[in-house]
């Protein structure tokens, strides 16, 4: 779930290139060489600073005004030239809540336009607050079941509004699976509950589970049923002049994948760490049954041999080398493909906690903690842990998101389900590069395809898919836009641009791609060839991390994409047609686009 608050982190300006192409280096951060690094560091204030005095000197295109002021989050160079800031905002001081925006300019530094949240002037009407720090938090609490912390004092600027309000987060909210935190966003006038949004994201909705609990499903992912000895030892290193902690190639033995090669760390002559020094210290750790959103707390998985689980679940190694196993491929997915280094792009390693709560039959990206949560199952409807590859990839990308885009739902529910094209994307987005990290990885026991949750043993054989989305029957995914599709449930109304996506990157019609049979159709009954899903991916790349914000919706989108692919092709290229050419294919056009946005 998305956090509805803008992130608190302290950001070091990084500048970065953007791909041409899958195989290129794109966002590369600078050299590690101090002059060049001190260089570099010096161009990207001076873009900040003519961004920043762009906004303001374009105010009537940007919506900053007087009392503004905008904290930079990251700045992009491409390779050809232009360049990106974006920027969080304060007005009087206050944090503002979908007040992000993204200002381009041109390689000279001149203006060159803006997306933005925001499409109003941030002004609340109201300039002080009614209720009190306390009483905000006491509604907080209740209206998350937990415990409250300290209130801010924000701007809501979220849904055409801008009202002044409390930020609070609520820890232990037993509204939320896994009794994780939520943040609260109390108005400061009257009191009303503006926002209640769980911190950490579930791969499975509440209204998803209850569905299956209905039918009586029980999902069963299918295991590897190879070797499950607990394995030998490794073989002996040398003694001589032996330093620790090293780097050390370890196995593991998961439930879902079969053996595969781990790296890990040495840390003793027969002591190994499921921790990744390649990988900028990537890790998993054991959360022993207890509900922790602290990765420090979990406890450090070793092994004596360097081998870890025994492809079941009666090792509790096993989830851990399947989850170190996706984490690792999809940091390398986005690394090898665009040059991000780590999931914010920080040089960073990603964590995870396996076997989290008890009965937890789900798993989460949880912003706060920045690690993945697995839990175990249910022991009922939920036999087995879901540390498939799809599924970290899915939910590491709810990270790459928030540390973009940050795109959020327009609204939640009591039960936690969330509603709105913004999260609808987000979650396209996370199916769309979930798939390309299994086509990256090309495990033979988890061939790529453009299924979701293929592995899950569930009755449809797959959770969403792209070429078709509306054969989902579990989650009701909808192939096309309409009017409607701005209060779709999330995983729901991700069908719009997952199905843009697959008829950009292979086009329409009936076709077999890796063994797999695939029909997609168009709402307009045309005929769409793809431009590859190289192309294809590198422009959704692109789009979402330069023109995409908090509030971007499938018109949004649609634009976006159009921008990334004339930056990278050119507007009169075959490429940037097709883009144009899938959108329609799904019913999201420049002439059915909402008034709001015209």
């Amino acid at each position: 779930m998305r956090r509805p608050h803008i992130r608190s982190l302290a950001v070091a300006v990084a500048v970065t290139t953007a791909a041409t192409s899958l195989a290129g280096t794109a966002f590369a951060t600078p050299a590690t060489g101090t002059e060049h690094a001190t260089a570099t560091a010096a161009s990207a204030t001076s873009v900040v600073s003519a961004a920043r005095a762009a906004a303001l000197a374009h105010s009537s295109a940007t919506g900053v005004s007087q009392g503004d002021e905008l904290r930079a989050e990251d700045v992009m160079i491409d390779p050809e030239g232009a360049r990106h800031v974006r920027f969080t905002r304060t007005h009087q001081g206050l944090p503002v809540l979908g007040g992000d925006l993204v200002v381009h300019l041109t390689g000279k530094l001149a203006y060159a336009g803006v997306t933005r949240a925001a499409d109003h002037t941030v002004r609340p009407a109201a300039t002080s607050a009614k209720l009190s720090a306390d009483q905000a938090e006491q509604k907080a609490a209740t209206a998350a079941k937990g415990e409250a912390g300290a209130a801010e004092l924000v701007v809501d600027a979220r849904d055409g509004g801008s009202a002044l309000a409390y930020r609070i987060r609520v820890d232990g909210s037993s509204v939320t699976e896994g009794s994780g935190s939520s943040t609260v966003v109390i108005d400061a006038v009257t009191g009303t509950v503006r926002s209640n949004t769980p911190d950490s994201d579930a791969f499975l909705s509440p209204e998803l589970v209850d569905t299956l609990r209905e039918r009586g499903e029980k999902l069963e992912p299918a295991a590897d049923l190879g070797s499950r000895s607990a394995g030998t030892p490794a073989s002996p290193r040398s003694a001589t002049a032996a330093r620790y902690p090293s780097t050390a190639h370890g196995t593991g033995k998961s439930l879902f994948v079969g053996q595969i090669p781990l790296t890990t760390t040495r840390t003793a002559r027969t002591s190994y760490l499921l921790k990744d020094p390649t990988r900028w210290g990537t890790e998993t750790r054991d959360a022993k049954g207890q509900e922790l959103e602290t990765f420090g707390r979990g406890k450090k998985i070793t092994t004596r041999n360097d081998v870890f689980g025994n492809g079941a679940t009666s090792s509790r190694n096993s989830a851990a080398a399947d989850a170190q196993y996706g984490i690792t491929k999809t940091l390398d997915f986005y690394k090898n493909t665009f040059g991000r280094k780590g999931i914010e792009n920080n040089g960073k390693g990603a964590h995870a906690l396996v076997h989290f709560g008890k009965k937890v039959a789900n798993a989460f990206w949880d912003s706060d903690c920045d690690c993945m949560l697995y839990g175990d199952g249910d022991g009922d409807m939920f036999k087995r842990p879901l540390v498939v590859l799809d599924v970290t990839g899915h939910e590491l990308t709810h990270g790459v998101v928030d540390a973009t885009a940050k795109l959020e739902p327009t609204r939640i529910d009591a039960q936690g389900n969330q509603y709105g094209e913004p999260g609808a994307l987000n979650e396209s987005l996370a199916d769309v590069f979930g798939v390309n990290v299994e086509y990256f990885t090309n495990n033979a026991k988890d061939k790529p395809d453009y299924l979701i949750g293929e592995k899950l043993g569930l009755d449809q054989k797959f959770l969403r898919r792209l070429d078709h989305p509306s054969l989902d029957k579990l989650e009701g995914t909808i192939d096309y836009w309409s009017p409607q599709t701005y209060d779709a449930e999330v995983h729901s109304g991700s069908g719009v641009s997952s199905h843009a996506y697959y008829l950009l990157a292979e086009g329409s019609g009936r076709k077999t791609i890796g063994g797999v049979t695939y029909d997609s159709p168009t709402y307009d009954g045309s005929t769409v060839k793809g431009i590859g899903r190289t192309k294809a991916t590198a422009v959704f790349y692109r789009a979402l991390t330069r023109y995409m914000v908090s509030t971007t919706d499938f018109h949004g989108a649609r634009v976006a994409t159009l921008k990334a692919a004339k930056d990278l092709y050119g507007q009169s290229s075959t490429e940037y047609r097709t883009v144009d050419k899938a959108w329609a294919a799904v019913n999201v056009t420049a002439a059915n686009t909402p008034t709001a946005h015209r």
